[in-house]
């Protein structure tokens, strides 16, 4: 009979536990829904804002960058920042440094050694 009780205590403290681990999965299930539905949404207004975009940007120029964003891990084009391609964060030489210089503003110039497209700013130091 004492067996018996003792059983019954111990499955009566299993089941709480069991109630207060399932809560705990309840909560985080509803946290991780609310985060997903945020990201959608996100997703969607960052979608819509990009087909604006490129809507302005030259079909092949677009097409390239699509291209190389697939190849380089989601990002096709990088900054120019004080030499520094900030795709693959290496220096350019001197001398591709200089020919990203000479091109005209309107010329696709890429970085040779991650193959992005270079935005050139106010402070890439051309």
């Amino acid at each position: 009979m004492e067996r018996r009780e003792s059983a019954q205590e111990r499955v009566g403290e299993l089941t709480e536990r069991v109630s207060s681990v399932q809560s705990k999965i309840d909560d985080a299930t509803g946290r991780r829904d609310a985060a997903f539905e945020e990201l959608d949404g996100e997703a969607a207004t960052v979608g819509k804002e990009r087909e604006v975009v490129a809507g302005s940007v030259p079909a092949d120029l677009l097409k390239l960058y699509d291209r190389l964003r697939e190849k380089a891990g989601g990002i096709g084009a990088a900054k120019l920042n004080q030499r520094r391609c900030e795709g693959c964060r290496l220096e350019l030489d001197i001398t591709e440094f200089n020919e990203v210089k000479a091109a005209s503003p309107d010329t696709v110039v890429r970085c040779e050694n991650c193959a992005r497209i270079l935005v050139r700013t106010s402070e890439s130091g051309l």
